[in-house]
């Protein structure tokens, strides 16, 4: 396959996943989402997958239930119902079969501690210990609104170590074209407490309005929701990371008072763990809430 092909087509199949992740709360009408991406439903299916190795029906099932999983830990005042319609589930009971197949306890029985084992075997299944140096019970976040945010990005499958040759790729980008003035973002598509880290949507993002011309001709564009947001601030090496997201959805939502929603957790670099010789990061993570 050409160059030229092949950047087209994961282009494609990036937005017709982008499009999946920002209306997964809505029945999602395979006709309207072949519009919104200019090619027919036959070449649609064809492309995505093609480039994420499954087809479409099975990323909106496997999404919805991702979505519906984290919110009944986080979500604590949301009855199951209500989680359900949140996530695109239109019948009680065929949300309440497919959860059931999907993660083999009820979300009634995963609300009330099923979800304890299978989280935390996520990251003991890449050998990462819950165990911290750090105190995340110290951390207050700011509550901030946010506008949308345009990026230029490169889609990472996987909360794992291939995220850095991802980064070095937007870092090339920046360095050939002389960008001086940029931030560096990551959007979190999946909640790694419930999705195996390697199955998980990482999208390395860069914000610039320097050479949007020549960003525009080899990687895609969108938009980082606008919203309402917890702003947490922290500073730490590598897998800290993993464990303070863990901390966030399985202590601090649960006992806040706050609600997190459907819109993807992202992270603001101030010092990228990525791009240096230490591992160490500097980072704003932003976790959408309501009350």
């Amino acid at each position: 396959m050409k160059k030229d092909t092949l950047q087209n087509h994961t282009k494609i199949a990036n937005n017709i996943m982008y499009y999946i992740y920002t209306h997964i709360e809505i029945d999602i009408d395979l006709e309207e989402l072949s519009r919104q991406v200019g090619v027919s439903k036959f070449y649609m299916h064809k492309i995505f997958k093609e480039v994420f190795e499954k087809n479409i029906y099975e990323s909106i099932k496997s999404i919805r239930l991702q979505k519906a999983a984290s919110l009944l830990l986080t979500n604590p005042h949301s009855t199951i119902s209500e989680i359900a319609h949140e996530c695109g589930y239109s019948s009680h009971s065929s949300f309440i079969k497919a959860f059931k197949s999907r993660f083999e306890f009820s979300p009634k029985k995963w609300r009330d501690g099923a979800y304890k084992e299978y989280s935390n075997g996520i990251l003991s299944a890449s050998n990462i210990s819950l165990n911290s140096r750090l105190d995340f019970s110290t951390l207050t976040p700011k509550i901030v609104k946010t506008q949308a945010i345009e990026s230029y990005y490169i889609r990472n499958k996987g909360y794992l170590q291939n995220i850095k040759q991802t980064w070095q790729k937007l870092y090339t980008l920046v360095l050939n074209n002389d960008i001086q003035k940029y931030r560096q973002i990551a959007l979190l598509h999946d909640n790694p407490t419930i999705t195996p880290l390697n199955e998980c949507q990482y999208i390395a993002c860069i914000v610039t309005e320097e050479s949007r011309e020549i960003l525009e001709q080899r990687v895609p564009k969108f938009s980082i929701s606008q919203g309402v947001y917890a702003k947490f601030d922290l500073q730490g090496y590598g897998e800290d990371l993993l464990r303070f997201i863990h901390w966030v959805h399985h202590n601090w939502l649960p006992n806040s008072d706050y609600e997190t929603t459907t819109k993807p957790s992202y992270i603001e670099y101030h010092e990228n763990n990525y791009l240096n010789d230490t591992d160490y990061f500097d980072i704003s993570y932003y976790i959408s809430v309501k009350f």
